[in-house]
């Protein structure tokens, strides 16, 4: 069984909860709105971390992100892209069972016509009354499941 930890919209700041959380995580995926270089240096410390450029991520660290990123853990097939309404604009997401999404801040586990979709929610600075959060898949044979967990403040 592979453990997957996902981020998304930590906006400069990671709290300790949330790393703590992510240790034990065979590969994180951060789904953009990093701000700041060093964020992905602490999760890499952690896990391999694969990471998307969100549209608040800009300077030469972000020019190596790409926008999205499509691989395979287990034979389960991953989309990571920072803004869900940018998935129609990109062929690869097709060959998803699961799609990684940010942006919103909302945190997101739902199955639609076979493609697990799940928004991790945002683990940087509060916004409006949304909750802190990070997620994990759970990929076991080819089998994929989804949760998210919140934190205190």
């Amino acid at each position: 069984m592979k453990r997957v930890g996902l981020i998304s919209d930590t906006h400069g700041l990671v709290r300790q909860s949330v790393l703590d959380y992510l240790r034990g995580s065979d590969l994180i995926l951060h789904a953009g709105d990093i701000l700041e270089g060093e964020i992905l240096q602490q999760l890499a410390q952690i896990a391999p971390v694969t990471a998307v450029r969100g549209n608040n991520d800009w300077g030469p660290w972000a020019d190596r992100l790409d926008e999205t990123e499509l691989l395979a853990v287990e034979g389960v097939a991953i989309f990571l892209v920072h803004d869900l309404s940018h998935l129609p604009r990109h062929a690869r997401a097709r060959a998803a069972r699961v799609v990684v999404t940010g942006h919103s801040h909302k945190p997101l586990v739902q199955e639609r016509d076979g493609v697990l979709f799940v928004n991790p929610g945002s683990a940087g600075p509060r916004r409006f009354k949304l909750p802190i959060s990070a997620g994990e898949l759970r990929i076991d044979g080819g089998q994929v499941s989804a949760s998210i967990t919140e934190f205190a403040a």
